[in-house]
Parts: C-alpha cells; structure tokens; sequence
C-alpha cells in the first residue's frame, strides 16, 4: 500500500475516534453523502484505487464539514491505538458503538460466531425468528442472529428466550451475545455451551444475578 493510502486510512480512523464531536457538525446532506463514501470504501478491495479514491472522499467531507480547505485528518498524527478505517464505517453505516480497542475486539469475536441470516432488518411480517432473539448488524448492514440461539432451523432454545427477555436483548445484543458467548466465572464455562445439557435453571439464575442491584454503599 503507497504511503497516501497509509495516510488515507490513518485519517479514518483518527476520525472514528473523534466521531462523537464530528458527528455532532455533520448536516443531514453531509451524512448522506459521507455514508455513499464510506460504502464505496467498504465495497472496495484493500488496496485497490477505489478504496483510497473512497478513504480520500470521506476525508475532504469530514474537513469541509468543519470549514477546513484539505484533510486535515490525513495528517501526520497517529490513530490512538485500536482504532481502524473500518471503525468509521462502522459508525456511519453499521448504526452501532462496536468500535476502539475493546469494543472492536468483541465485535469482531461476535461476527465470526457461526450464525444465520435474517431475513429483514427487524422482526416483522415474514420473518420466521421471535422478537427475542438477538441480532446483530455486520458489515455491510446485513442482520445476523448467532446460532447458538437454536435447537433446530427457527426453533430457539426455550432458555434462550427467555434469559435474552431478562436481559432485554433487542435494546443490547451486543452485550448479550458477549454474555452467552463469553466465560461466566460463576457457571464455570460460556452459558452457549450449556444449552441442552439440562441446566437451564442456572442459566437463569446467572443472567439474573446480573439485573440484580449493586450495594455501593
């Protein structure tokens, strides 16, 4: 990759990490506009000449938001550490937090789980899979649902169902899905793992400790 792409794809991501204060300059045509960027830049191969064409254009949008007259994101100055171009697009056109160093680690540990895809953005006429169940937007937009969720094509795990009502997974799937697939000190072992082996009961238990008030006193 030439040094410009470097710089290009450097600016993205220092633009990702100061998304909260660009986003709050941006005007409802400048987001439009910006999101066609970015999804040239993600429909493009690395290392092409589209995707630094794509990185480049987002970056004049950016400094032209901001009355600038070049990119000043494309300087010299380093990303903080754990921030990607992809994060910016993430942001943009993904619709979720799931970016930086921890968060971007666990959203790409969650995208690699084996899952299906849903047939529409949300639940709704047509759509097979109970409200309850999490989903997840991977790249490009698309809707996935983890596939630890089912015993069978569309037939959820009964526990599944209804630890995800406990812990409110349409609002925070992200965060659920982390729960099941991630080791549980008190379970000794991913809850996931324990679906169908008859300890439905401490899967419950253990995701309600976790609503349970914290005594800070």
């Amino acid at each position: 990759m030439a040094p410009a792409d470097d710089a290009a794809l450097n600016g993205l991501a220092r633009a990702a990490a100061d998304w909260d204060r660009l986003d709050s300059g941006l005007d409802s045509r400048t987001r439009v506009r910006l999101a066609a960027r970015l999804g040239d830049f993600r429909a493009a191969g690395p290392g092409t000449e589209r995707r630094a064409e794509a990185a480049e254009a987002v970056l004049r949008l950016l400094d032209e938001a901001e009355g600038g007259a070049g990119s000043r994101l494309a300087g010299a100055a380093v990303a903080p550490a754990g921030f990607t171009a992809e994060d910016l697009a993430v942001l943009v056109l993904d619709g979720h937090r799931m970016v930086g160093p921890v968060l971007g680690a666990v959203r790409e540990r969650l995208l690699a789980a084996p899952a299906f895809t849903a047939p529409g953005g949300s639940p709704g006429p047509g759509d097979p899979y109970d409200a309850r169940l999490i989903r997840l937007r991977a790249a490009g937009g698309g809707i996935i649902l983890p596939a630890f969720q089912f015993r069978g094509p569309t037939d959820a795990w009964p526990a599944v169902l209804s630890v995800n009502e406990l812990l409110d997974a349409p609002r925070d799937p992200w965060g659920v899905a982390d729960w099941w697939l991630s080791p549980n000190g008190w379970l000794g072992t991913a809850p996931a793992s324990l679906l169908g082996s008859g300890r439905d009961a401490e899967l419950a238990d253990a995701a309600s400790y976790l609503m349970e008030p914290v005594d800070l006193s």
